[in-house]
């Protein structure tokens, strides 16, 4: 498992920290059921805050690709075949910005505004 940062980037790191184990889950270099190194390991590793590592896994939890228990450390709980669609359609989307030569700011900006209402849609139990 190979996860990456850009200490440079303006990207926040925790945002970065969770796009990477995203990356890793869509390209099937992390596959469910694996076990993420501790925060406090992963923080030293990536010469983090182990608060920014906590807020990364935090995210993904949240996200639904993520299970934290005591004593059990991280582990991921996203089915690479359920990603398969989702890469497929950023693919498309990816496409489709290319073609009406969006800048990577413009399909961010667009996307990110697409995805308030979107937490409620992916929660696996359902609105509330």
């Amino acid at each position: 498992m190979f996860l990456s940062i850009h200490p440079q980037s303006s990207q926040p790191l925790y945002e970065q920290l969770a796009g990477s184990v995203r990356a890793g889950i869509l390209d099937g270099s992390i596959s469910d059921g694996e076990r993420l190194p501790s925060a406090r390991d992963l923080a030293g590793s990536l010469d983090l805050n182990v608060h920014t590592v906590l807020r990364a896994y935090g995210m993904l939890r949240e996200e639904g690709l993520l299970d934290l228990r005591r004593g059990r450390g991280a582990v991921i709980t996203a089915p690479a075949r359920d990603l398969d669609a989702v890469t497929a359609a950023l693919d498309t989307l990816l496409d489709a910005a290319e073609r009406a030569q969006l800048s990577p700011e413009t399909l961010l900006s667009l996307v990110r505004s697409r995805l308030n209402p979107v937490p409620t849609r992916l929660d696996p139990e359902g609105p509330r």
